[in-house]
């Protein structure tokens, strides 16, 4: 009665950092809770379906029948008249369409579940995971760590750096980690601030979760501290008191509970218990057209972080909104982007001018710091001229990738930054990586003596190659060229 999944499971490794889709059969049999056993357990005959879901009058999944309810509760017990209520499980475990493998196998094993209903927007089931099928999709050496990802929130930050040295042993891409690292990262936000709405209540207004910076770029290594904001669904201005008295406990418990779980609190205080950082969308708006206008300090720092934002929880049109404001902000106040390219030009790479690799360690060491002498430059650029050219991606590929297809880059300059982006992203994991296996604080100062000669004439080909990039593209904002 077993079905098959509808397409074949990628490699272990790769699966893991994707989607569950690939691990997913087609959806069960559906009844209403009380439709007579006989109907359900034909029905499962027929589809050889392993089980079978109750749904409720909108057609989401409340109860599950699985072959080993029939074996325990249905077989020379119950009647075929029965009522499938009388059988199957309730509540049900369900996984939301949107979710990573890793999370559905963190389910299943824990709860030693053998199948999980995957729901859509909806709510409605669109498709089932076998424990089996799913399992296979992951080696023995990672199962361990995934397993830590069922535990509390900082058991699961801890998790991370053992999920991302099991699958760099297996040979998974560093961008394909650090996305896992990421997507894990919001997660663990999304359980935050739900833990605290249910401590808190229903809020008076709804409200959208904004990540910024390296989380909203989706490219967040091992230890990112917090970049956060709330935006608040507009009202009266009467009500100011009473809404935020109820929103200043739940952000300052939401970012002490990231905290808590491993994201350090932000030293410049971009976080959603700042009201800076949390407030109506009107609000915003006004917020980035004063940063246009000001152009200066705290105003060019917050833009170079802020605008990466995204949403993670909450309704995401507040966000698209914003993101179609700030297009509106920057074409007609071009002089913001020029006044951060200025900033942004103090960002260079490890190179000395004779091409050796730059001393970026305190004290006697002679290592080189390749996330901000290498990555955030790359980042920097990439960033401003999406923002010029209206582009709403904001992970640093996906920028590429979109001003090849624009035109603003070439196709093969586009690949040979991608190519740089990827080492440099390769070679600052694999050093945070190390550090934590030695026990220490995961960072960015890298011994290139200690590298392959090959690695290190490749690492100086990407480093010239974001030279060249970075240099052009402020540039192109400053008027200043090299």
């Amino acid at each position: 009665m077993r079905q098959t999944p509808s397409r074949p499971i990628a490699s272990p490794a790769a699966a893991l950092t994707g989607g569950l889709v690939a691990a997913m059969s087609a959806p069960p049999p559906a009844f209403v809770p009380d439709t007579p056993l006989a109907v359900v357990l034909a029905a499962m005959a027929t589809a050889r379906a392993s089980a079978a879901i109750a749904v409720d009058g909108a057609g989401r999944p409340i109860g599950i029948l699985t072959e080993q309810d029939v074996t325990r509760r249905i077989a020379f017990r119950l009647p075929p008249d029965a009522p499938l209520s009388a059988a199957m499980t309730a509540p049900v475990t369900t996984c939301a369409e949107d979710a990573g493998l890793w999370q559905a196998v963190a389910l299943l094993r824990p709860g030693r579940l053998r199948h999980v209903p995957v729901v859509g927007a909806d709510g409605r089931c669109i498709g089932l995971l076998h424990r089996a099928e799913t399992l296979a999709a992951v080696s023995g050496r990672l199962l361990v760590h995934l397993d830590a990802l069922a535990g509390d929130d900082a058991a699961v930050k801890r998790a991370q750096a053992g999920v991302a040295v099991a699958l760099r042993h297996e040979g998974v891409a560093a961008r394909d980690i650090v996305a896992l690292v990421s997507g894990i990262n919001l997660d663990l936000h999304r359980r935050v601030l739900d833990r605290v709405l249910a401590d808190h209540g229903t809020p008076p207004v709804p409200f959208t979760l904004l990540v910024m910076g390296s989380a909203g770029r989706g490219e967040s290594l091992l230890r990112p501290d917090q970049d956060n904001g709330f935006i608040l669904a507009d009202y009266p201005d009467a009500e100011h008191d009473r809404i935020d008295a109820w929103f200043r406990p739940v952000a300052s418990a939401f970012n002490a509970g990231l905290d808590a779980a491993g994201f350090p609190l932000c030293p410049g205080g971009i976080m959603a218990m700042n009201p800076l950082w949390r407030k109506t969308l009107p609000q915003w708006q006004r917020q980035f057209a004063y940063w246009a206008q000001r152009r200066v300090g705290a105003a060019l720092l917050s833009s170079d972080i802020a605008f990466d934002f995204r949403a993670v929880a909450g309704d995401p049109a507040p966000a698209d909104a914003l993101r179609a404001h700030l297009g509106r902000v920057l074409a007609a106040s071009p002089a913001l982007l020029a006044a951060m390219a200025g900033q942004n030009q103090a960002l260079t790479v490890g190179l000395t001018l004779w091409g050796g690799f730059t001393d970026d360690e305190p004290g006697p060491g002679t290592r080189t710091d390749f996330k901000l002498h290498g990555l955030m430059p790359l980042v920097a650029a990439a960033r401003l001229m999406a923002l010029r050219d209206g582009i709403a991606a904001t992970g640093t590929v996906d920028r590429l990738a979109a001003l090849a297809h624009h035109g603003t880059l070439s196709a093969r300059e586009a690949a040979h930054l991608t190519d740089a982006f990827d080492l440099l992203l390769d070679t600052v994991l694999a050093q945070q990586l190390a550090d934590h296996e030695a026990g220490a604080e995961p960072g960015n100062l890298v011994d290139t003596t200690a590298l392959p000669k090959p690695q290190r004439v490749a690492l100086r080909d990407a480093l010239k190659a974001v030279r060249s990039f970075s240099r052009g593209s402020f540039g192109s904002f400053t008027g200043q060229l090299w």
